[in-house]
């Protein structure tokens, strides 16, 4: 079985990948079309160069090295991916060989922690349009995808974890609910650079963030553009 959890920046799509990758049936990758991503957008993100010559950098290489044998001779492939690292939208049907997960954020608490180290130009560099298409293609095909609500997740781990595997027909594991503090042989060589909140923790936390989300006068376009297509995802939810 493989697995292709679909999210944006901002949400907690590194936990995530930790709870799956603390089954022993599971392999786990780390946004295998990042250095795609980088090498076409030509953003220069920290270690750039070296994740672009690291990892796969062209479409078909991706798709190629996500399409093999699961790796280490485990029954599931758990991938995580970031929905904004896709281009062609009109080539989706490889997500046809998945089981499909959209992790869903509210669009004000992602561009409020996004645009706090970056700058926000269009609704792309969020995912929520991306995620969208992704729906919409599975849809008109008649596949069964899962949408994941991370507030609620946070809020009750093992009840939406539950309600997921029974989805996809596989059995709930407890140890999907904690994991070991560190750096992952399977992250990205950038976790050093990105995974510093992730590294500290071996759990699901609630944040602890009370302070007022605000959206700049700049960025309420593309906030209620993103809320759009949040509010048609967030109701299929577990």
């Amino acid at each position: 079985m493989k697995i292709a959890c679909w999210s944006g920046p901002r949400n907690i799509s590194t936990a995530l990948m930790r709870s799956w990758s603390s089954r022993q049936d599971t392999f786990v990758s780390d946004e295998p079309f990042y250095a795609y991503y980088l090498k076409k957008s030509r953003k220069k993100h920290p270690m750039y160069r070296e994740i672009i010559r690291s990892y796969p950098n062209s479409f078909i290489d991706v798709l190629n090295s996500i399409s093999t044998t699961i790796p280490q001779s485990k029954n599931i492939w758990y991938q995580k991916h970031m929905a904004h690292h896709l281009f062609d939208l009109e080539k989706l049907n490889w997500i046809e060989n998945f089981h499909n997960c959209i992790l869903l954020r509210d669009p004000k608490s992602v561009i409020s922690s996004y645009t706090v180290k970056n700058k926000l130009d269009h609704i792309l560099e969020l995912g929520f349009l991306q995620q969208y298409k992704i729906i919409t293609y599975l849809q008109n095909k008649d596949i069964d995808f899962v949408v994941i609500d991370s507030k609620k997740l946070i809020e009750n781990p093992e009840k939406i974890l539950r309600k997921w595997c029974l989805k996809i027909g596989i059995e709930f594991d407890n140890n999907m609910l904690s994991w070991d503090n560190k750096i992952y042989s399977t992250d990205g060589i950038w976790a050093k650079h990105w995974y510093d909140s992730v590294v500290q923790t071996n759990r699901f936390i609630k944040s602890n963030d009370k302070n007022k989300k605000v959206i700049n006068e700049m960025h309420k376009n593309i906030y209620f553009e993103c809320q759009k297509y949040y509010k048609r995802m967030i109701s299929l939810s577990l």
